[in-house]
């Protein structure tokens, strides 16, 4: 239908998209659901991470040590990547956190990124409503496509004395005791064992930060899940539901309280805890350490997911950066994750504080393209990019970047450095 009024400068085919279809265009276009994972595109303000450059120094008095050390020339090759990360050694400061049960972390997916980050010996979160979609699982001669699957998976490729599986829980899966079930299942044992379980208590996700997980179900599987989870006709479309997922409630002492649990209940396990990118997550952080958490993961707001509403992938949650530079240097494990895939994002967020980042869409990604070697790939060349810009800023081992180590080069701009510390826009 032809009409008269337009309105210049202003997203009318939006809002005429959304007079059509109603609150069905909340979300991206259910034509890409299960076939994409969504994150923020940086069309709302841009991404302070890649605003920032690397700003090696032209005195190196750290090269001048390795050069002693060596003696020689110290090359890319000397950077030391090795890392202990929330209670656990990696021949990289890089994990694989959680990624759940929507089509587009599909089983065999799950499946190829535990095997092959078991291979490198790099930590993996593995959880996010697993068990109540998909299931517990039994061992058999297969991995079956479960939450033990993909436990076993990583397990069976996994290397001496790296690595490590860390267990998520969410409300969800707390309402399916899915700790329990793991901590007492002899197929836990060898990691119990050799100190490489670990349990993440999920306390929120960048990408949806105040919400919990969504996905769009067919209308004849409602029944089986609102026990669990709410549904909602929100795509107008008989056949579809949205479900969606309860965040948790939390507060200062309910956190603390939950480490505390955590660690009583479960005392051969290490305990993470992870964020998403709040006002407050700073206090967050703090508390967690100080109930005793091995590691806190933030999700900064350019985190992906599988599934969420539009405005939440643009406008809500703060970037990355701001999160680390809120919570500042510290001597406890804090890792990032949000949009992390090559070298130099990965360097400036060691730089401003973070201990190792997660590889979570690029994991996925990298398996889908190859599922026997595609991470493995991706994180070679991670590895090496990693190498030659640390060594650029003349040092030789991740723990020793530093906030001198980022700015910009226009001035005025997001990231510029001023005596060492980066200033916030």
């Amino acid at each position: 239908m032809n009409s008269p009024l337009h309105a210049p400068g202003f997203p009318e085919a939006d809002v005429r998209d959304r007079a059509r279809h109603g609150r069905a265009r909340a979300f991206p276009p259910l034509t890409g659901y299960g076939r994409l994972v969504f994150g923020a595109s940086g069309r709302a303000g841009g991404d302070p991470i890649d605003a920032m450059r690397l700003v090696p120094p032209i005195f190196m008095p750290r090269r001048l040590e390795k050069l002693i050390d060596l003696g020689r020339e110290p090359l890319y090759s000397d950077v030391e990547m090795d890392t202990e990360i929330g209670g656990f050694r990696s021949p990289l400061p890089v994990f694989v956190p959680a990624f759940g049960s929507t089509q587009a972390a599909r089983a065999d997916l799950g499946l190829a990124v535990s095997r092959q980050a078991g291979a490198l010996g790099v930590p993996m979160v593995i959880g996010e409503n697993i068990v109540p979609l998909i299931g517990y699982g039994r061992l058999g001669p297969e991995p079956p496509k479960s939450l033990l699957g993909r436990i076993r998976a990583y397990g069976d490729e996994l290397a001496d004395g790296t690595g490590g599986v860390v267990v998520q829980q969410s409300t969800e899966d707390a309402d399916a005791e899915v700790w329990n079930l793991v901590y007492s299942d002899p197929s836990a044992r060898p990691f119990l064992e050799s100190g490489r379980l670990a349990f993440e208590l999920k306390v929120g996700q960048g990408a949806k930060p105040g919400l919990g997980g969504m996905t769009v179900l067919p209308a004849s599987a409602a029944a089986a899940v609102s026990r669990h989870y709410a549904v909602d006709p929100a795509f107008g479309d008989a056949d579809r539901l949205l479900r969606s997922s309860t965040p948790g409630t939390y507060t200062e002492e309910i956190l603390r309280q939950q480490i505390h649990l955590m660690r009583n209940n479960y005392p051969r396990a290490r305990v993470w805890v992870k964020l998403h990118p709040g006002r407050d997550v700073r206090q967050a952080a703090e508390i967690a350490w100080e109930a005793g958490a091995d590691a806190v993961t933030v999700d900064g707001a350019e985190g992906g997911t599988g599934w969420a509403p539009t405005a939440f992938l643009d406008h809500v949650g703060l970037p990355l950066a701001d999160c680390l530079a809120a919570i500042g240097r510290r001597p406890s494990c804090l890792l990032a994750t949000g949009r992390v895939w090559e070298g130099s994002r990965a360097v400036k967020c060691l730089a401003l504080g973070a201990r190792a980042v997660g590889l979570g869409r690029a994991a996925l990604l990298a398996a889908d393209e190859d599922p026997v070697r595609g991470l493995r790939r991706l994180a070679d060349c991670l590895d090496f990019e990693m190498r030659l810009l640390i060594s650029a800023l003349g040092k030789y081992r991740p723990r020793d970047l530093s906030l001198e180590d980022v700015g910009v080069a226009t001035p005025g701009r997001r990231g510029e450095t001023r005596d060492g510390q980066p200033l916030r826009g």
